[in-house]
């Protein structure tokens, strides 16, 4: 039954010690049964058939191998978004929404703001971006074919590659390390979730990241600040006068990256922390 196949997943998910055993076998059930919740519970005593407990249980054996729940499903929710996710994306998290809630208020002020998201992976920065502002022009970058390939994918079906009738395209995507190849002093803003972890903290970071996702999108070297000491220039020259760099950034690395903007003369510097006080958003202004 139903209800029996998901107590025992529970049971077998907390022996492996994975994290939230009960979410996670729920949400592998959803997907095995391709049911929201309330089927789950709305159906106690349903009996699934030998090929569902067969992949139910092909699921949970990745899980508790620490395969991450979004790579075994497929998809992973961003700012009220269904992204598709594979092991070539990082895995969008909800600590990356403070990039949107940092560039919105800014950028709605502007008629026609010009965005780049760089390092966009699944593309969940550029497309919540499009989502909230409808006049935005937005380049996304990314040095992997395979993570562009994925942005593409989501752009498409959740419709959000085009505006106006008739439609004009309004989200451009660049195969490109950093901001190569993008015109000088033509943007409103710069956004990036960099890598930003120090090779020196890998013991500390997750098993699950640390094994499955993919390694450039989280390790930026030694200390952690190595790809946003290339960024910080490439953004200057990318930026209009009096454009933004609105960074997703670590407590490790706060200091660092504050001083970084500093030394380099951008103004209206700001770090902003996440819900739970960790310093998240580094901001800075090119002076005019």
């Amino acid at each position: 039954m139903l209800r029996d196949a998901l107590q025992a997943a529970i049971a077998r998910l907390t022996a492996e010690r994975v994290p939230s055993p009960r979410l996670n076998a729920e949400t592998l059930l959803m997907f095995t049964l391709n049911c929201d919740r309330a089927h789950l519970y709305a159906h106690p005593e349903r009996e699934l058939t030998k090929e569902e407990q067969d992949r139910y249980d092909a699921a949970l054996a990745q899980r508790a191998s620490g395969m991450p729940a979004q790579y075994i499903t497929g998809h992973q929710e961003f700012w009220g978004l269904d992204l598709i996710v594979s092991p070539a994306v990082l895995i969008p998290r909800p600590e990356t929404e403070h990039l949107i809630e940092a560039v919105l208020p800014l950028a709605r002020s502007m008629k026609t703001p010009k965005i780049a998201d760089v390092g966009t992976g699944s593309g969940a920065i550029a497309l919540a971006l499009a989502k909230e502002l409808a006049n935005a022009e937005i380049h996304a970058t990314d040095n992997s074919p395979a993570a562009l390939e994925v942005a593409k994918a989501n752009a498409a079906r959740l419709q959000l590659e085009f505006r106006g009738q008739p439609p004009e395209r309004r989200l451009f995507f660049h195969e490109a390390s950093l901001l190569d190849g993008l015109e000088p002093e033509s943007f409103d803003f710069v956004v990036s979730n960099p890598p930003y972890v120090g090779e020196s903290e890998e013991d500390e970071v997750q098993l699950e990241v640390r094994k499955f996702e993919p390694r450039g999108a989280v390790f930026a070297g030694p200390t952690g600040v190595e790809v946003i000491e290339q960024l910080v220039p490439a953004a200057r020259a990318a930026l209009k006068p009096g454009g933004y760099l609105i960074l997703e950034i670590s407590g490790t690395i706060a200091q660092g990256v504050r001083a970084l903007l500093a030394n380099s003369s951008w103004q209206d510097i700001t770090i902003t922390p996440d819900l739970q006080g960790i310093p998240r958003v580094a901001a800075g202004r090119k002076p005019k």
